[in-house]
C-alpha cells in the first residue's frame, strides 16, 4: 500500500509555527522519517537482534514515543521469549491511533498495551528492553536525565535500553554534518524550501545534543555499559545496559 507524501513544508508559509506532530504529521509520517533520517531503516533492521540479545522471559518492553509503531513491530515479530509485553506510548493522539491501527494489522502472540501519556509521566518496571528512537531530543533538557534515571530503575539487570538521536557536534564537524544531511534530503526529493521551512520549525522544539553529552547522561543515571552502537551521518544509535 502507497502511504502519503510529506508535502508539509513544500509550500511557502506566511508564518512557521513550532513543529507538532498533529494528525498532519501523523499521516505523512512514515514517508518523513525514511526521508529525514539517513539510516533508519537499517536502525530498525537491527532491533530484532538487539531484541534476541536483551528481552527476558516475563517482562515489559518499553517503546517510548512510539510513533507509528515501527519499533514495536520490530520487537513483536522477532523475540522469542515467553510472556512478553510490549507497551507503546507516545503523548499524540494522532500518532497513537494510527499506531494502533498498524499493530492490530499483524499477527504475533505478543501482547501489545498502549498509552497516550507523556513519558516523563508513565511508570516503568520490570522492563527488559527500552527504545526511544529519536524523542529524548524533544524532551526539555532539564527533564532529560530524570527521564533516563526513571528508565535506569525499571530495567530489570541485564536489561537495555536503545537510545537514537539526532546529534549535534562542537566543532566544524557541525557544518560538514549538516551539509551531509540536507544533501541527503533532497536526494530524497526534498527541496531548499522545504528544508528551511522545517528546519524553522523545528528550532527551539528538536534540541540535540552531542554523543559525549549523552554518555555522561546515562552514565549519571546509572547506566555503566554505553556503546555507540550505529552512526548515519548526524543520526546516532546508543546501547546501554545494566
Amino acid at each position: 500500500m502507497s502511504q502519503p507524501s510529506d508535502n508539509l513544508y513544500s509550500q511557502p508559509l506566511e508564518a512557521i509555527t513550532g513543529f507538532v506532530f498533529d494528525e498532519n504529521v501523523a499521516r505523512v509520517f512514515r514517508d518523513m522519517i525514511s526521508r529525514s533520517v539517513p539510516g533508519y531503516a537499517t536502525l530498525l533492521s537491527m532491533l530484532p537482534v538487539l531484541a534476541q540479545e536483551y528481552i527476558q522471559d516475563n517482562s515489559h518492553c518499553y517503546d517510548l514515543g512510539c510513533s507509528l509503531g515501527a519499533a514495536t513491530l520490530a520487537l513483536q515479530h522477532s523475540h522469542t521469549r515467553n510472556n512478553v509485553t510490549i507497551i507503546a506510548v507516545d503523548n499524540s493522539d494522532a500518532m497513537i491511533a494510527q499506531c494502533k491501527a498498524n499493530i492490530l494489522q499483524s499477527s504475533t502472540n505478543t501482547t501489545v498495551k498502549f498509552h497516550c501519556a507523556d513519558i516523563c509521566d508513565i511508570e516503568i518496571n520490570n522492563a527488559s528492553m527500552a527504545i526511544m528512537n529519536f524523542t529524548l531530543q524533544f524532551i526539555q533538557p532539564d527533564k532529560r536525565l530524570a527521564l533516563l534515571s526513571k528508565i535506569y530503575n525499571g530495567l530489570n539487570k541485564g536489561g537495555a535500553l536503545v537510545l537514537s538521536e539526532k546529534i549535534r557536534f562542537d566543532d566544524s564537524q557541525q557544518t560538514w554534518m549538516t551539509q551531509l544531511h540536507h544533501t541527503f534530503k533532497k536526494l530524497n526529493g526534498y527541496s531548499d524550501l522545504e528544508i528551511s521551512q522545517k528546519r524553522s520549525a523545528l528550532d527551539n522544539i528538536l534540541i540535540a545534543d552531542t554523543v559525549e553529552q549523552h554518555q555522561q547522561r546515562l552514565r549519571q543515571a546509572g547506566f555503566s555499559k554505553i556503546l555507540l552502537w550505529y552512526q548515519c551521518f548526524n543520526f546516532v544509535s546508543i546501547l546501554a545496559v545494566k
